[in-house]
This record gives C-alpha cells, structure tokens and sequence, in this order.
C-alpha cells in the first residue's frame, strides 16, 4: 500500500456550551467512509468515554453525537488533510493541521486532551502556539495500542472527569 493524499471531511462536533476538546490525530479510513469520528468498531474510544462518564455507549451518529455534546465535550483531529497509507498514523506525511479557531471562539474550551502520541506530536507542532493551550496527552484508544488493555485505558481517561 501506499501513501494517498486524504481530506478530513468531517465537521467537528462542538457548541457554545463545551468546555474540553479531544483531538485525535486524523481519522481512520472506516472512520473517512462513515463520515463521523472513531468508526471502527475496534477503537475503544466510545466504550472507554462511556465507561469513563458512566453512560451506556453510544451506537448511532445522532446518539454519539449528543453523547459528547450533553457532556460538554468538543471532538475533532488535528489534521484537515495529508498523506497517509490507510489509517496508519505512523505513515503520515505533508501535514495541514485543521483551524481551531471557530470552535474555540465559540466555545468554553479551557481543556485540551490528544488521543494518543501522534495527536500530541503534531498539535504541539502546528496548533500549540496558534491556540495557546497545552494539551494533555491520553493514551491511544486505537487497537494498535495493544499496550492498553480496555480497563487500563478507562482508569488512564479518568483525567478528563478532573477539574
């Protein structure tokens, strides 16, 4: 396989009432196809923010969607487009981060967390200094991260809950 130019393609998720915002790097090529965030259904991130917020997971766009929003949470990536072998992070290349801005002005986001290594790497590189804003890094809920098991990631996403 090789590296394909992609385009983001999905809006982010936000209103005037979110105060946090997680940012995973780019979406996985599942993800692309059904136009909404974490579509594998071996990612954990829904199980593990429901988990983490004591809430059934949710399973269809609107449900997710309303999920993150009755909880003041905001969802998007760092990247609007680059290249990149399948959903393989690791092969990421000719980055073009995505505007914050309007979520950010519109909102109450005081929080920032990134999924994962890569989110981190590239948000301190291209957004860090635009937003003003430290991220704190929470471990990958891709199935790649086979260094955490479900449980162990629940206990790590527990600093979202922290004020």
């Amino acid at each position: 396989m090789t590296r394909k130019r992609e385009e983001h393609g999905i809006a982010p998720v936000y209103d005037e009432n979110s105060e946090i915002l997680i940012l995973g790097s780019f979406p996985s090529v599942r993800s692309r196809a059904e136009g909404f965030f974490y579509g594998h259904p071996r990612n954990r991130f829904w199980r593990v923010l429901a988990a983490v917020l004591g809430e059934e997971v949710p399973l269809t766009l609107e449900d997710k969607r309303a999920f993150l929003l009755n909880n003041r949470i905001a969802l998007f990536d760092v990247l609007a487009s680059c290249e990149i072998e399948g959903s393989a992070d690791s092969s990421i290349a000719g980055a073009v981060p995505n505007d914050l801005g309007p979520i950010l002005s519109s909102s109450r986001i005081t929080r920032v967390f990134v999924n994962g290594k890569t989110a981190e790497r590239l948000y301190n590189q291209y957004l860090k200094e635009k937003t003003g804003l430290c991220a704190t890094l929470l471990p990958s809920t891709s199935p790649a991260n086979a260094a955490f098991g479900e449980e162990r990631l629940i206990r790590a996403w527990q600093e979202i809950k922290r004020r």
